[in-house]
């Protein structure tokens, strides 16, 4: 038998980091997300985001890489959100992603977090938050792609 934890939060935005995941149906995306998540054979553990991002933590199954994991559900995602009609300025998600791991003792803060990001994103931009988490997990990036 095999044991695995593997806690990653994720976090993409919008094409040009338009607002254009509408408020009244974010709760419709993210449920379909869970789908995804949940097909993928991983758990998630929180969902939320603003207009013009989200983050999602949840578990990765040892069968799937992190690439092939963020891939289907941007790709269902996005297919699905451009096909019914409640998102109709959604162009579609940036290109790359931010993935980073936590351990079981930072799963609750992280869950906290994400389940404020309504509140959160009033004094901090999409740009500066994803900039710090960057910085705080000592990831290296070029600042022209965070434009």
């Amino acid at each position: 038998m095999s044991y695995r934890q593997i806690f990653y939060q994720i976090i993409f935005g919008t094409k040009n980091r338009e607002s254009t995941i509408v408020d009244a149906h974010s709760n419709e995306l993210y449920k379909y997300i869970w789908g995804i998540i949940n097909n993928s054979k991983c758990k998630l553990y929180r969902i939320n985001g603003i207009e013009d991002h989200i983050h999602i933590f949840s578990d990765l199954h040892p069968s799937l890489s992190l690439a092939d994991y963020v891939k289907n559900i941007k790709v269902a995602s996005s297919l699905w959100m451009k096909e019914n009609g409640k998102f109709p300025d959604f162009k579609g998600w940036q290109e790359g992603y931010g993935a980073f791991t936590y351990s079981v003792r930072e799963k609750d803060m992280i869950i906290n977090y994400i389940k404020n990001q309504k509140e959160h994103h009033k004094t901090e931009s999409f740009h500066d938050e994803f900039k710090r988490i960057l910085l705080e997990n000592d990831v290296e990036f070029d600042e022209k792609y965070l434009l």
